[in-house]
């Protein structure tokens, strides 16, 4: 069995106002990526992190010298690491595997490969020994960054070390590593408008005449010619439809345990059963949305291709909010989709650095509360809102998600996350309305609001915090017989 240590600490780092304030400078690519699930910070970062640390090796000439390599999960990672699928996503990585590009259909088979034969080929080329139980340790003691730490060991012939690195997974598959500047985005770019608060993006906005997707587009062509942007924001509108078409016709219980049977596909055939009842019914725009958010859920909790949006807990928000949008709004196109997706990535952005988008460090108020957020500025922006309304929508989901602790019963991205989601996108589609109904300025900003998720998240005890030892993991986890996904200790 993997190595288990005493509870994690409570973990605390500097809040972002006592460090140097930079400008926003990270790409809306950056945000949304395209991967697997279950989870950003637990499955796709640490996925990356592998993979970089192999890739490394091979870089400095030691790949064809290494005999063991040895992965240690600390602290949340370690807490729910079969739950979340971190243990998978880290020998995936080991093999060379992209999470952009894998095929998810194989996943099973490469794992089970590695886990029969006790055997892993590092970028799929050089074969070393790899017993899951002494190569795999899990440490619940987090280390000072951050609560999501792996360290990555290779090892010569002799059980000489080769090389030893360190990576947090930060949420939203965003990956830092100990020692290095900046996490794995283009944040040294030079935009043309660049802002670190609502209050200066907004500036920024009326300094130009453009909405906020105006300006993000311009700040994107600092990194690549505009139809990239364009068709590179239409890619990731494709695959989340793909997901919810996928997730509206698979059937069955989703892995892990729980037991959790799949809601969407029998909510899609009542709907389109009698369609027409619909007609009677002024409320069953509300129905499909919640299908929309539950089917793409459901995809991401079984391991499927998915968008982190802003992370893989939340991925179901902005495309239950943007099928909204096209199919239930008049006039919608795809051109409003794409400003819709521009808009969100500078909200999510903005959470990201202001506060933080990782269930570990703040609880599911900075996932889930993020992408809400995200969804209803983007969507009061498509149907003709200002700025200011776009950002009071904006924080009017936020507010209303403060506190919303991160609680996975079993580890697993099912209970509550998967409802959770189907909540938040209806409450995004209200918060949206509401800022439309006014002239944008609100008592409270947004900039107000990100820092009090921020403040609240610091207070919140870590057990809240995507440990699966709090909350409803910790009051039905008795009642469904099952584990976080350690091993005994």
């Amino acid at each position: 069995t993997a190595t288990c240590s005493a509870a994690a600490r409570p973990w605390r780092r500097p809040k972002p106002a006592e460090a140097p304030a930079r400008a926003v400078a990270v790409s809306v690519f950056d945000l949304f990526k395209i991967g697997i699930g279950p989870s950003s910070s637990h499955t796709l970062g640490p996925m990356k992190a592998a993979r970089t640390f192999a890739a490394g090796l091979d870089a400095g000439g030691l790949l064809a010298s290494v005999a063991a390599v040895r992965v240690t999960l600390h602290g949340s990672l370690a807490a729910t690491a079969r739950g979340h699928a971190t243990d998978r996503a880290v020998l995936l990585g080991l093999l060379g595997e992209r999470p952009e590009e894998i095929d998810p259909g194989n996943v099973d088979a490469l794992v089970a490969g590695v886990r029969r034969s006790g055997r892993l080929a590092l970028l799929g080329r050089h074969e070393v020994p790899f017993a899951e139980g002494a190569a795999l340790r899990l440490e619940l003691e987090p280390l000072p960054f951050h609560p999501n730490g792996l360290v990555l060991e290779a090892f010569g012939p002799a059980g000489e070390p080769l090389a030893a690195r360190t990576f947090f997974s930060i949420g939203g598959g965003f990956v830092v590593e100990e020692g290095a500047e900046g996490a794995d985005a283009t944040a040294d770019v030079a935009v043309p408008h660049p802002y670190r608060t609502a209050e200066e993006l907004l500036a920024a906005c009326e300094r130009t005449a453009l909405g906020i997707s105006g300006v993000v587009r311009l700040n994107e062509g600092a990194f690549r010619p505009e139809p990239e942007t364009e068709a590179g924001l239409l890619r990731i509108w494709s695959v989340m439809q793909e997901c919810v078409r996928r997730g509206c016709r698979a059937e069955g219980a989703l892995p892990g345990g729980l037991g959790v049977k799949r809601r969407a596909p029998a909510l899609f055939r009542k709907l389109t059963e009698f369609p027409e009842s619909g007609l009677a019914d002024p409320l069953t725009a509300i129905d499909w949305v919640s299908l929309y958010a539950l089917a793409v859920n459901e995809e991401n909790a079984a391991g499927s291709r998915v968008v982190t949006a802003p992370t893989n807990r939340a991925t179901g928000i902005l495309p239950a909010v943007l099928h909204y949008y096209r199919r239930f709004v008049p006039g919608a196109t795809d051109s409003g989709v794409v400003r819709m997706l521009l808009t969100a990535g500078a909200i999510g952005l903005l959470c990201k650095e202001g506060a933080s988008i990782s269930g570990a460090e703040v609880g599911c108020q900075g996932e889930v509360g993020s992408a809400c957020s995200m969804a209803a500025g983007a969507l009061a922006e498509a149907l003709g809102g200002t700025p200011e309304q776009a950002a009071n929508a904006a924080e009017i989901a936020m507010e209303h998600n403060l506190g919303l602790t991160c609680d996975p019963v079993g580890g697993l991205v099912q209970v509550p996350c998967i409802e959770r989601n189907a909540m938040a996108a209806v409450k995004a589609i209200n918060a949206a309305r509401l800022a439309l109904r006014g002239d944008g300025h609100a008592f409270v900003s947004l900039d107000d609001v990100i820092r009090t998720m921020r403040d609240t998240g610091l207070d919140m005890k870590s057990k809240y915090k995507e440990t699966a030892r709090g909350g409803l993991a910790v009051r039905l986890a008795a009642h469904a017989n099952v584990s976080v996904g350690l091993p005994d200790c």
